[in-house]
């Protein structure tokens, strides 16, 4: 059992994030923020918080702070609930959600990236893509971090099962089970509630639209 971080540094060199077009002057200030992190910063309770961290989210939900300005809290389109309660084990909906919005998601690869740039709901829209160095993250992080062998936040084509045991740190993720998948032997890296010093560790942020780079920021 495990993963050394060492080895998964030598795997994945470089981990990729993307948020809405327009947010990089807020995450260089304020960091990469879980969705549970960024409505504690906004203070927002109530039937609003119940809706964004506690159920689906079809569409972006754009909320406001005297202080912090607006952010926008992205869709959750590739997950649908009536597929999730055929593959969910030993969880309700709303656990799973509030379970999700409480990680920040990076992608290992950047093809993942590319993938979910050109889906049918994102490809005629801006993006901003960060390119992230794993060593110096992991170096900080490694403690906070844990592995997915799935896309968690998927349930399109032929759903996997998932739950809590779905993420797992270092120590604990199954990888001599899944290293005959190769890079695909891990899908996502999530690091617990935020990463409010991002900027230390972005090699490269760009816009992109499907798979162009817009620009270079």
């Amino acid at each position: 059992m495990g993963y050394p971080v060492k080895d998964f540094v030598a795997r994945y060199p470089m981990l990729y994030h993307m948020a809405q077009a327009g947010t990089w002057l807020s995450i260089h200030k304020l960091g990469l923020l879980s969705t549970t992190a960024l409505l504690d910063l906004f203070e927002i309770n109530g039937d609003l918080r119940l809706r964004i961290e506690s159920t689906h989210r079809p569409k972006c939900v754009e909320i406001s702070h005297p202080v912090h300005g607006t952010a926008v809290i992205r869709d959750q389109k590739p997950m649908s609930e009536k597929a999730l309660l055929k593959c969910l084990l030993n969880m309700s909906p709303r656990q799973w959600y509030e379970l999700l919005n409480r990680r920040v998601f990076l992608w290992v690869t950047e093809q993942r990236v590319l993938t979910l740039l050109g889906a049918r709901a994102y490809k005629n829209n801006e993006h901003l893509v960060m390119t992230i160095d794993t060593a110096r993250l992991m170096a900080k992080y490694s403690q906070k971090t844990e592995l997915s062998p799935i896309n968690s936040g998927s349930t399109v084509y032929n759903p996997q099962p998932r739950g809590r045991a779905t993420f797992a740190s270092f120590d604990d993720f199954p990888y001599a089970e899944r290293r005959k998948y190769g890079k695909g032997a891990v899908a996502e890296l999530t690091i617990d509630y935020s990463i409010p010093d991002i900027k230390d560790f972005v090699l490269r942020a760009e816009v992109r639209k499907a798979n162009k780079i817009v620009k270079v920021l």
